[in-house]
């Protein structure tokens, strides 16, 4: 799946704004945004962040805004997390897909 085939609209400059000033190097989509049984309505988008480690020691509470301002980008409620359960992360295997890598 490609970002133009997602039932979401993602703007590739915003989340770059957002991924830069916030320092995460990979931000990616799982779960059922990636799969035909999304609902816009009821279904949040899951999306893992992978902060540079210089940034994780001077996010503070600003973190839980994160999502928020994410779903303001995407016009979808979002769950963000920073690291995956294990077994969520076997379950998922390599169903993701990379909306900012800054390599």
């Amino acid at each position: 799946m490609s970002v133009a085939e997602l039932p979401i609209q993602i703007d590739p400059r915003q989340v770059a704004v957002f991924c830069k000033d916030r320092g995460i190097r990979r931000l990616s989509l799982f779960g059922s945004v990636l799969r035909e049984d999304f609902d816009p309505v009821r279904s949040d988008v899951d999306v893992l962040a992978e902060f540079h480690p210089e940034a994780l020691s001077r996010l503070g509470l600003d973190y839980f805004g994160y999502g928020e301002d994410l779903s303001q980008i995407i016009g979808a409620r979002v769950d963000l997390c920073s690291r995956l359960n294990c077994h969520i992360a076997r379950s998922i295997g390599n169903e993701m897909l990379s909306i900012y890598d800054e390599a």
